[in-house]
């Protein structure tokens, strides 16, 4: 993976006002994953709205990486379960006409 499609995990620290032990914590807890290249910490671009929407609930609601975790696996599984409700509708409106 190129660094052009990765950001700074110091950068995104710095910008957001969070501590970078945050960010490993996050990590360590398989939420978000991570890139050491020379020594820096990498955050891919891919997993930047993931980690924006820890952060805000980590900073604006105060919720611990551990509710946090829980909060993820739910909305996770909603979006799952709004995805099977949308093929079985389309599957059942062939049987209804």
């Amino acid at each position: 993976m190129q660094t052009t499609e990765m950001i700074s995990a110091l950068d995104f620290c710095v910008h957001h006002s969070i501590e970078l032990s945050f960010i490993r914590t996050l990590q360590e807890h398989g939420m978000i994953e991570t890139v050491t290249l020379e020594e820096t910490l990498f955050i891919p671009s891919v997993q930047l709205e993931r980690l924006e929407k820890i952060v805000r609930l980590h900073a604006d609601l105060d919720i611990n990486v551990e509710g946090i975790d829980t909060i993820i696996h739910l909305l996770q599984r909603i979006e799952e379960q709004q995805v099977q409700i949308t093929l079985l509708k389309n599957r059942l409106e062939r049987y209804e006409d």
